[in-house]
């Protein structure tokens, strides 16, 4: 009996060292995984702040394709109006507000629809990213049953580590809704925050804790350090990857799953041609615009020249050409008057639709009933919901007025008025009349952001070599003019701009 025992005491410490080799074995394997992350450069800047990767139905289709409960989830976003996940989601990447300065809200905690009609929209990050975020955070994108708890912490806002939990960020919307513009905090205000581009955080502890502000930055055992030199310290290189720290300060159960998440879901193709360019394949008629990485075909000429010049149209191999995923077609040209199955019409506007609410209003600007196109809710998916167009509306179609003071050339649109850079009054504006107006006449309007160039526009300041492509309203820099060349741009569609103009927009990243 006693050799039994002495016998079972050896089998089990046999087994208990095999399932010690294997479970080491394991964490070798796992920490090898890693090789390919840079826990410098996790994220580039302009892929966390694509708000424009995915449109509502496509955000809906990946939450449905993945079985995960938000695909059929609704609860209240952050203003308290019930939505489903994909439109809280998609909402905060395309429609949030800043309503600084605007004196006539009714309240301090305005509703969405007030917001809507008052206030600036802003965009913040890439809905691709948030997705990942509610992976990492709280599983919420595979899991199909998820507990009440992970869904009103979805993506770990106000619960910072080793402490409460804020109440006030409670619900799947107010959650995903703050971490969007945190992270636009992150990437607009770098100066306010812990870890900063171009500073390096070591290690200073056995386990390999990185120290910022207090904060430990790595996860893991002294095993995984010595065995991941690498690890040992982070110099972020760009700021997505600093604010990915800032977020989460931790590399291995927090960033590098951020990384894993957001190549498994969205891996990369090799593709030569940012968002804003204008294709066409050698031997094709059609030609097709590049926006979130997808190839949208033009249903019509009318939808084309409404929106860009054939100058712009880059020749590009057929082969190229099959890199890009299909996306939605463009239908409609631009200032298009249109009528869904329920009988709303809307006017067409770069990318709002802008709902025209009755027929008297209708009549009253001068439209014309032989005007309006058929649309289905599907053809508009991709257009948000802009400033509804009423009978004290004016300049509905657009105006450019003058202040025959200053001299300052405003585009007024529906009652807002937008700065116009006289560089693009033979661009945007060819031909159109200026109406002179005086200060106080103007003073009516409300003004918003200065009219820029659109997406796909080539620039280069008047006192620097460098081009520039606008790409989702940011300038891209071509590295050199090998690249521009190889690229098959035409510096014939070049607009000269000065310093300031070009300020407007953010740096994104250089086309190589």
């Amino acid at each position: 009996m006693k050799n039994n025992k002495i016998m079972l005491n050896y089998l089990i410490l046999a087994v208990f060292i095999l399932l010690f080799s294997f479970n080491n074995n394991v964490a070798k394997a796992q920490i090898n995984t890693t090789l390919n992350f840079n826990p410098n450069r996790i994220l580039e800047d302009g892929e966390l702040l694509n708000y424009s990767s995915m449109d509502l139905a496509e955000i809906q289709n990946f939450l449905k394709n993945k079985g995960s409960y938000l695909s059929n989830y609704s609860t209240a976003n952050t203003y308290g109006d019930v939505k489903t996940a994909a439109e809280i989601i998609y909402d905060a990447s395309h429609n949030n507000y800043d309503c600084d300065g605007v004196k006539n809200l009714l309240s301090d905690k305005p509703s969405e629809a007030e917001k809507q009609a008052k206030c600036k929209k802003i965009t913040t990050v890439n809905p691709k990213f948030l997705l990942v975020l509610l992976q990492k955070e709280a599983s919420l994108v595979t899991d199909s049953s998820p507990s009440q708890g992970r869904l009103d912490w979805a993506t770990g806002y106000g619960c910072p580590d080793s402490w409460v939990c804020n109440p006030y960020y409670k619900g799947f919307g107010k959650q995903v809704n703050s971490a969007s513009l945190q992270f636009l905090a992150y990437m607009q205000e770098p100066q306010n925050y812990g870890f900063k581009m171009g500073q390096t955080y070591i290690a200073k502890d056995k386990y390999g804790i990185l120290k910022s502000t207090a904060r430990a930055i790595t996860d893991g055992d002294y095993n995984t350090i010595i065995n991941s030199p690498s690890m040992v310290s982070v110099t972020p290189e760009n700021q997505a990857t600093a604010a990915l720290y800032n977020y989460t300060p931790h590399i291995f159960n927090g960033n590098y799953n951020t990384y894993k998440l957001f190549n498994d879901y969205f891996p990369k193709v090799s593709r030569l041609y940012p968002d804003g360019s204008i294709i066409q394949a050698e031997g094709d008629p059609r030609v097709w615009l590049i926006a979130s990485g997808k190839k949208k075909p033009f249903a019509n000429w009318s939808a084309f020249a409404s929106r860009f010049h054939p100058s712009q149209i880059v020749k590009v191999s057929s082969e190229e050409l099959q890199n890009y995923p299909l996306g939605d077609e463009i239908k409609f040209a631009n200032y298009s008057i249109v009528q869904t199955p329920d009988k709303k019409i809307y006017l067409l506007v770069n990318k709002e639709k802008k709902q025209i609410i009755s027929t008297t209003v209708f009549k009253k600007i001068g439209f014309n009933s032989e005007e309006i196109e058929p649309a289905t809710v599907e053809d508009l998916a991709s257009y948000s919901l802009g400033k509804a167009i009423t009978a004290t509306s004016t300049y509905v179609t657009g105006a450019l007025l003058q202040d025959s003071k200053t001299g300052e050339i405003f585009y007024v649109e529906n009652g807002v008025r937008s700065l116009v850079d006289k560089v693009l009054l033979n661009i945007k504006y060819l031909g159109q009349k200026i109406t002179k107006k005086t200060t106080k006449e103007l003073s009516a309007y409300t003004i918003t952001t200065p009219i820029l160039l659109d997406d796909g526009a080539l620039v280069r300041t008047t006192n620097y070599p460098t081009i520039y492509l606008i790409s989702n309203g940011q300038k891209r820099a071509f590295t050199s003019d090998e690249v521009f060349n190889k690229l098959n741009y035409n510096t014939a569609n070049i607009i000269p701009v000065t310093s300031q103009f070009l300020y407007n927009y953010s740096q994104g990243e250089p086309i190589k």
